[in-house]
């Protein structure tokens, strides 16, 4: 092996000299640049501004992957087709307030008392005359009636006409101070899950004006209404029911839809802890015709038969076949409590105790079966055929339906 050819062992006290000495000489020039250059940059300025271009910058990338350019600011406006509904429709719905006098306590002067407060549509505008549709429990027994405009003015109102069983009036007041009426639209065409607007006064005229936002939540529902309060249904109104918020003082408002028509009068609150989002209203296709009447005429006549009259399964099972002696396949109906003399009940030979259970061929299992069939399809001056029993005895007379005056 020659010389060259011959290897010598590193030393490795030399190779951990070379490395050591500059780390060492940079750690001291690191902590002169924090202790003494620092302060002098943070003095200037310098340093902060460059942080926050960076934070600036880095906030952009952050947000949007960096494609964007400096950050912009945005004017959102937050007008919607909503808010453009209710601008234009609010106007047109009024408060109502129910006044009666009253005497006082000795008897020596009359005293004006509010009895009641709830909303009302403007729905026509004609020769300087506004018309306005509330609910008939809102205006009932008042001797004055004011309606309150949405900018607070107070208009005394005269009632044209007032109907029990569809829960309307039309009242009338100088429409000098009214700028423009509702634009009616149809219930006809409503569907479940399209959207529905309440406006009206809850709770009085200190929320007057309130907007609710829902739903359509069924068509052609029908509610029992009691009038008498005596715990028996009297007639079933057939309405719109909405989740939009309905309480006491909404009475007489307006359903719309979201082109701002009117499409019902908001009418009716279930009052109960267990049921929540449960409004209705009366459709305005079934209530426009009764408007026209009691603004033309000022009431609504129906036909009439001239008795007082019960559904039969107020009548304990006993006294079926004992009392007024029914066959035992007849299930439902309405006895005849009394006639009134001369009147077409009268005329037609029915009696005290007959049981009526037909009326043109279509049953009749308790009162608001007839009157479905005397008020929706019949008109006065018509004949209708009557099926009843009488003494177990099944019978058939006719009779012309009359109007009671």
């Amino acid at each position: 092996m020659g010389y060259y050819d011959q290897h010598y062992p590193p030393n490795p006290k030399k190779k951990k000299r070379s490395w050591l000495v500059p780390l060492l000489l940079g750690a001291i020039l690191g902590v002169l640049l924090v202790t003494v250059a620092l302060p002098a940059l943070v003095d200037t300025g310098l340093l902060s501004n460059s942080q926050q271009q960076q934070d600036n910058q880095r906030g952009i990338d952050s947000s949007d992957g960096g494609s964007r350019g400096p950050t912009e600011v945005v004017n959102v406006d937050v007008s919607t087709q909503i808010t453009e509904v209710i601008n234009q429709v609010a106007p047109a719905v009024v408060g109502v307030i129910n006044i009666q006098n009253q005497m006082d306590f000795w008897q020596q002067q009359e005293e004006y008392n509010q009895a009641g407060e709830g909303s009302g549509v403007i729905y026509k505008k004609a020769d300087g005359t506004a018309f306005v549709v509330t609910n008939h429990h809102v205006v009932e027994g008042a001797d004055t009636i004011e309606v309150v405009l949405a900018d607070d003015t107070h208009v005394e109102a005269e009632l044209v006409g007032s109907d029990l069983f569809s829960d309307l009036a039309v009242l009338k007041m100088d429409g000098s101070q009214v700028d423009q009426a509702i634009e009616i639209g149809s219930s006809a065409n409503v569907k479940t899950g399209e959207p529905a607007i309440a406006i009206g006064n809850p709770l009085g005229l200190m929320f007057s004006g309130s907007v609710t936002q829902g739903v359509i939540s069924g068509t052609e529902r029908t509610i029992p209404q009691d009038f008498n309060q005596d715990g028996r249904a009297d007639w079933q109104a057939e309405v719109i029911q909405t989740d939009a918020a309905i309480n006491p003082g909404n009475s007489g408002g307006a359903l719309i839809n979201i082109r701002g028509q009117l499409i019902g009068i908001n009418s009716m609150k279930i009052n109960q802890t267990a049921v929540e989002g449960l409004g209705f209203a009366i459709p305005i296709d079934s209530a426009l015709p009764i408007m026209e009447e009691l603004e033309t005429e000022g009431k609504v006549t129906r036909p009439y038969l001239g008795v007082e009259i019960y559904s039969l399964d107020e009548v304990p099972q006993t006294e079926w076949d004992n009392t007024l002696g029914l066959p035992e396949n007849i299930k439902g109906g309405v006895y005849v409590w009394s006639v009134e003399p001369l009147s077409p009940a009268d005329q037609a030979g029915l009696k005290r105790l007959d049981v009526m259970t037909e009326l043109d061929g279509k049953q009749v299992m308790n009162m608001i079966d007839l009157r479905k069939i005397l008020y929706q399809e019949k008109e006065v001056g018509d004949d209708i055929s009557v099926t009843y029993y009488r003494g177990g005895k099944k019978q058939k007379t006719t009779i012309q339906l009359g109007t009671q005056e």
